[in-house]
């Protein structure tokens, strides 16, 4: 049977992730700090990326109940100097389910100046057993 949670989740990330998007001023580049917020709710805050272009955050996931579960995001963009809209990626591992995503996206600017990610994303589940590695 499948648990409600993760079902939920990927239900979520599915809608969301394609479209995370920026909370505020107008940048003259697309810089991946600051706190961005999807369409759900749920959000995460990168503060510093490195000089390698490394960054390591929380994800704060919004529930339906509006319970907020929060998981481990590590990640990595382009270094600014080389790309003004950089390329970068992600891996959550969710606490509150035996699961991890990666994203993989790029910062763009709009035509309005606003930062928007756009991002793929990939889940896998644990499995008991090779044999429903399909359902993973």
């Amino acid at each position: 049977m499948v648990q409600a949670a993760p079902f939920l989740l990927v239900l979520s990330l599915a809608l969301v992730a394609p479209g995370l998007s920026a909370r505020k001023s107008p940048p003259l580049q697309c810089v991946l700090t600051g706190h961005w917020i999807n369409d759900l709710g749920s959000n995460m805050t990168i503060t510093a990326v490195n000089g390698k272009g490394d960054f390591t955050r929380s994800y704060l996931v919004t529930a339906s109940t509006n319970e907020v579960w929060v998981s481990l995001l590590q990640g990595s963009q382009h270094r600014m100097n080389q790309k003004s809209q950089p390329t970068f990626g992600f891996t959550i591992n969710w606490s509150f389910s035996d699961s991890v995503t990666v994203f993989t996206g790029q910062c763009f600017v709009d035509k309005e100046g606003k930062e928007v990610l756009k991002t793929m994303w990939l889940l896998r589940s644990h499995m008991d057993s090779i044999k429903n590695d399909w359902k993973a």
